[in-house]
Parts: C-alpha cells; sequence; structure tokens
C-alpha cells in the first residue's frame, strides 16, 4: 500500500514492480485508507479468435463459383479415385 504522494513520485517503479510481478496488486491510500489499485491488465490470447482476419481479408467476386466444377476431383484427391 502506498500512499497518493508516494504513488505520484514512484509511478514508474510500482509499474515496474507489476510488470516484474514482484507485486500483483498495488494499493493507493489517501488519509492511512485505500481507495484504489493498480494492477497488470490481463493479456489476452487473440491467435484463437474466429474472425480475427475478418475485415483484413476480402475474397474477390465469384471466388465461389470458380471451384464449383472441381467439387468431384477435390473429392477424389482426397477419398482415391473411383475409376
Amino acid at each position: 500500500m502506498v500512499n497518493m504522494l508516494e504513488a505520484k513520485t514512484n509511478l514508474s517503479k510500482l509499474i515496474k514492480m507489476l510488470e516484474n510481478r514482484e507485486e500483483d496488486v498495488i494499493y493507493l491510500a489517501r488519509d492511512g485508507k485505500q481507495v484504489a489499485q493498480i494492477t497488470l491488465v490481463p493479456e489476452k490470447d487473440v491467435s484463437k479468435r474466429i474472425g480475427i482476419a475478418e475485415k483484413e481479408l476480402a475474397l474477390p467476386d465469384g471466388f465461389d463459383e470458380a471451384f464449383d466444377g472441381l467439387d468431384g476431383e477435390i473429392t477424389d484427391l482426397f477419398e482415391g479415385s473411383k475409376l
């Protein structure tokens, strides 16, 4: 627990303590009473989110139609030819 003046003076050091995992939470006090806390922002794993690149990639018009005639050939590639 640190008082407001100490927190203002040493904010960078306090944040570094959180980053180094020396502290999980730092409580800020005014007149000896806790009024706020500082914690690290939890990291979010966005690599597995569905639709992460939804607006980044665009398929050209007619993309699906270009492969309509290949369905049988693709099936044969995966399942083996039925000749």
